[in-house]
């Protein structure tokens, strides 16, 4: 009878859960912020091994993830500060914050809901106090970079892109190109894992 071998599971790094041959933490530098930055994640993208919301806690001093389709915790978070923002479109009926500088002093919250459009929406239906946050919503910018993940709206960008291009408005006095350092080489790892034909055949644009 033949043996079958058993494959033993790769270590991964228990900061950026990557495997340890391809972990991103030389890359993450903890960039201040003032807006305090909390993500609350959709278990299913959770599970996705190229989710950057786990990259962008890495890389930001004053952010916070949340793992849930449900969060009792929001409301005794939200007293803690005056200005609270969600980070997603407005619908006709909700307020629509204009994207601008903050003050200094301002004590402020991005929300930032993370999976696909049809899991944050499911987000913000069980938490009804997120639907009456003022919403902010991004102007159509530059591409995504995220180069090896498919999205359905073209205009679409990686969770960590939406956060840096936030938080460069609202904080313009400081230089957050540097939380995008991980997010770019796990583009490249992941580019070079799947091979140049693979990547040109069903990613390029």
């Amino acid at each position: 009878m033949l043996e079958l071998k058993k494959t033993m599971p790769r270590l991964t790094c228990s900061r950026c859960s990557r495997p340890q041959s391809y972990c991103l933490c030389t890359y993450a530098h903890g960039v201040l912020n003032r807006t305090k930055v909390l993500i609350l994640q959709h278990p299913d993208e959770h599970k996705h091994p190229l989710n950057t919301a786990r990259l962008a806690m890495l890389s930001l001093q004053n952010a916070e993830l949340l793992i849930g389709e449900s969060f009792p915790q929001l409301n005794e978070i939200l007293c803690a500060f005056e200005l609270r923002f969600l980070l997603f479109p407005a619908k006709e009926n909700n307020v629509i914050q204009p994207l601008q500088a903050l003050s200094d002093t301002d004590a402020a919250l991005l929300i930032v809901p993370d999976g696909t459009w049809r899991n944050v929406r499911k987000l913000i239906q069980l938490n009804p106090i997120l639907g009456t946050l003022p919403h902010l919503s991004l102007p159509i910018g530059q591409p995504s970079e995220y180069k090896v993940r498919k999205a359905s709206e073209t205009a679409a960008v990686s969770t960590i892109e939406a956060i840096v291009r936030t938080l460069s408005v609202l904080e313009p006095d400081q230089d957050f190109t540097g939380v995008l350092r991980p997010f770019h080489a796990l583009v490249e790892q992941q580019i070079h894992a799947m091979g140049a034909d693979v990547y040109e055949r069903n990613y390029r644009r």
